[in-house]
C-alpha cells in the first residue's frame, strides 16, 4: 500500500479527478463525471474514500452526487434540500463538509443543511435562517451563498461559516444559535463611518489554520486578514500583497503560519491576476510578510481568474500546492509553491479544487 493523491475538482460541466502516486510526478484525468450539472465543490473524506459534489443551479436544483469507488459510478440525492413552504426555492449547493458521520451542506440563498445517512437525506439547521441579521443579507456577485464550512477538528458542536454577502458567522451548539464574527474587517463599498458592520461584509473563503483552530485566515472583497481568537476580531494582513482584492486562499496541512492567496486585480479592473502576469503569494509568519512565487507559471498575457474554492494543500512533505483557473488549467506544485507546472489543461471553468490522499 502507498499514499496516493487526488485532486478533486469541480467546474461548470461537471467534476473531474487528477490522480498521481506519491512522487506527484505524473498525473491521470478521470471525467467528467455528472458531466451535465454544474459543480460547485467536490471534497473527499479520507477517513471513508467517499467523493461528494455539491451543485446545481436555477433549472436543476439543488443535489449531493456521492462516488463510494473514487468515481467510478455515482449517485445523488436532495431529499429534504428545501426551506419551508413559501419561502425562496434553493438553487444550488455551493459547498460540503465531511465530518464525524455527519455531512454539512451550504446552499443558495444562503442556508446550512445536515445529513446524518451520508447525504441520502437532509434536515435544515434552522438556527441560522432565525438569526436576527437574516432579512438584511444581500447578495454578493454570485448570488447569496453559503460558500465556506469551517468544521472544529475536535469539537462537533463549533463551526465557522462564510456567506456572501453577509460575513462569518460562529456557532457553538451544532447550529442552534450563530453569531457574528467580523470585527475588523471592511465593507468599502458601505458609507465612510459604516464600513465596519457587525455583518454585511462580503467575504470570500474562508479556512482554518493547521492545529490551530483559533487561527483563520480569510480573504475578502475588501482585504485580506487573520483572526488568532475564532474569528472574535480580525487584523489585516493584506500589507505586501498587490491588491487588497481576491478569492482564493488555502492554509498549510501541517504549518499553522504559512498560508497561500492569489490576489486578483480588484473587483471593477477585470477580476484576473494583477498585470497579467500569474502568481501565488505564501506567507510563513502567518501574514507579516508576502512572497509571490512565479516560477512555472505565465507571465504575460494571463487574462485569468481564480474562484473562490479553487485552491488546496495535499498532506504530503513538502507540502503541494493546487489552484485552477477560470481558463480550465490546473497548476501544481509540490515544493510549497517554489515551483509550479500545469497538470491539466483545458477543462471547463474550474470552481473548485480539494485534495485528498488514500492508501491504494
Amino acid at each position: 500500500m502507498a499514499n496516493h493523491v487526488l485532486v478533486l475538482i469541480g467546474t461548470r460541466k461537471g467534476a473531474f479527478i487528477l490522480e498521481s502516486d506519491s512522487t506527484r510526478k505524473s498525473w491521470g484525468l478521470k471525467g467528467p463525471f455528472c458531466a451535465t450539472w454544474p459543480m460547485n465543490h467536490v471534497v473527499g473524506n479520507p477517513a471513508t474514500g467517499t467523493i461528494y459534489g455539491g451543485g446545481g443551479n436555477e433549472w436543476f436544483g439543488p443535489a449531493v452526487w456521492k462516488s463510494t469507488d473514487l468515481g467510478e459510478s455515482w449517485t445523488h440525492s436532495s431529499k429534504g434540500l428545501a426551506y419551508e413552504g413559501g419561502a425562496e426555492p434553493i438553487k444550488a449547493v455551493w459547498s460540503v463538509a465531511p465530518k464525524n458521520g455527519s455531512l454539512y451542506a451550504g446552499v443558495q440563498p444562503a442556508g446550512l443543511f445536515r445529513s446524518d445517512d451520508s447525504g441520502e437525506t437532509w434536515q435544515h439547521v434552522e438556527g441560522l435562517q432565525k438569526h436576527p441579521s437574516r432579512p438584511q443579507w444581500s447578495p454578493g456577485g454570485a448570488g447569496l451563498i453559503l460558500h465556506s464550512l469551517v468544521l472544529h477538528p475536535y469539537d462537533e458542536n463549533q463551526m465557522w461559516i462564510g456567506i456572501s454577502a453577509a460575513g462569518v458567522f460562529h456557532t457553538s451548539d451544532r447550529g442552534g444559535t450563530w453569531e457574528p464574527r467580523n470585527k475588523g474587517t471592511r465593507a468599502d463599498f458601505l458609507p465612510e463611518g459604516e464600513n465596519y458592520p457587525e455583518f454585511g461584509q462580503c467575504v470570500h473563503n474562508l479556512v482554518m489554520a493547521a492545529g490551530r483552530p483559533d487561527r483563520l485566515y480569510q480573504q475578502n472583497h475588501c482585504g485580506m486578514y487573520r483572526s488568532d481568537d475564532g474569528g472574535k476580531s480580525w487584523q489585516s494582513i493584506e500589507k505586501g500583497l498587490p491588491s487588497s482584492f481576491g478569492f482564493p486562499v488555502a492554509a498549510h496541512s501541517s504549518d499553522p503560519d504559512m498560508a497561500f492567496m492569489i490576489p486578483l486585480n480588484g473587483d471593477t479592473a477585470g477580476r484576473y491576476v494583477p498585470d497579467a502576469k500569474a502568481a501565488v503569494w505564501r506567507t510563513r509568519d502567518a501574514g507579516k510578510t508576502w512572497q509571490d512565487l512565479r516560477e512555472g507559471l505565465p507571465q504575460k498575457n494571463a487574462y485569468f481568474g481564480v474562484l473562490r474554492q479553487a485552491m488546496a494543500t495535499d498532506r504530503l512533505e513538502p507540502a503541494g500546492v493546487y489552484f485552477g483557473t477560470s481558463s480550465g488549467t490546473i497548476f501544481a506544485s509540490t515544493d510549497e509553491g517554489d515551483s509550479f507546472a500545469p497538470i491539466a489543461e483545458h477543462l471547463p471553468v474550474i470552481t473548485s479544487v480539494e485534495t485528498m490522499v488514500i492508501e491504494r
